[in-house]
């Protein structure tokens, strides 16, 4: 904050690949002096975690720019550091900024860095991955192998929409075998999610009453027999109720393997980052991010219309 004392040296990072990665930061960077807080923004590298290590001795924070992708491509080296994140949301869904309650304006949001406290946050973590959201397994992951990045940066959440169209015409079911809580079960789905967050997907939530800090994961299975069931369900998959329909499986743990009879892809936060068997666990209080406390937070989606991922 700004006032007499020391200022805070911030380490600020951008994705330039982000969809509004192009987004002129000097608003941000004066919103940050004023409010006690000098950003240093060291030469270019692809590998965040790798200069987030570098700097970690001469910063106070981190400050990201980018979307969900970002964030979970830092996650290793702020668990490794310490330091606390500041988020800019500059990406397609942004879908961890909405969790915590944060501004879409990323001048706004760089005046929360300065006036908030750095509050802890839960990670997910699959096979040796962290992840703030959702990672899933099934009709998801074959989306973000459709997606590109071009169509997130031209159409936004829409070319989810258009991806997930595209895929729903082939998913087919599949079976999984299930291990948590001392027991085991065999299931037919086309999707299991392993929620560590509330919101994913840029609209969908993953459980109306989770949190990124409640120290549970939050899973489901859409054990449907036809991919137009999945039209009938969006509105509970943008509630967070879907746990209610008869063909949703869905309960909270802490730990959960999950096996197929063939290696499946993993998509943690929209990228692909792992294959079954997959070990989820939750990490409690993983990381600190700079945050409203947990009562200014929003309990609802954002409008508008995608498909579940």
């Amino acid at each position: 904050m700004s006032g007499g004392g020391q200022a805070r040296r911030a380490l600020l990072l951008v994705n330039p690949k982000a969809r509004n990665g192009g987004f002129s930061l000097d608003a941000v960077r004066d919103t940050l002096r004023q409010g006690g807080i000098e950003p240093f923004e060291p030469p270019g590298d692809p590998d965040c975690t790798a200069v987030i290590k570098r700097h970690a001795g001469a910063s106070d924070l981190v400050i990201l720019g980018g979307g969900d992708g970002t964030l979970n491509a830092a996650a290793p080296a702020l668990v490794e550091t310490g330091l606390p994140l500041g988020i800019l949301p500059l990406g397609t869904a942004n879908d961890l900024a909405r969790s915590l309650g944060l501004p879409t304006d990323p001048v706004a949001a760089a005046g929360l860095i300065t006036t908030e406290e750095a509050r802890p946050v839960d990670l997910g973590r699959v096979n040796g991955h962290y992840y703030f959201n959702v990672a899933s397994i099934g009709f998801s992951a074959e989306l973000a192998g459709d997606l590109t990045a071009e169509s997130k940066k031209k159409w936004g959440t829409l070319g989810y929409a258009i991806a997930a169209i595209r895929v729903l015409r082939r998913v087919r079911p599949f079976t999984v075998y299930l291990e948590h809580d001392g027991q085991t079960e065999t299931i037919t789905t086309i999707q299991v999610s392993v929620g560590n967050g509330r919101h994913y997907g840029g609209g969908m939530t993953v459980e109306e009453t989770a949190t990124v800090d409640d120290g549970k994961l939050d899973f489901y299975s859409l054990e449907v027999k036809h991919w137009w069931r999945l039209l009938a369900l969006l509105p509970a998959l943008r509630r967070g109720t879907q746990g209610k329909a008869a063909d949703v499986r869905a309960f909270d743990t802490t730990e959960i393997v999950v096996k197929t009879k063939k290696p499946r892809p993993v998509n943690t936060d929209g990228e692909l980052s792992t294959y079954t068997p997959a070990h989820f666990k939750v990490c409690p209080r993983a990381v600190r991010i700079f945050a409203p406390e947990a009562s200014q937070r929003p309990g609802v989606a954002r409008p508008g219309f995608t498909l579940p991922f």
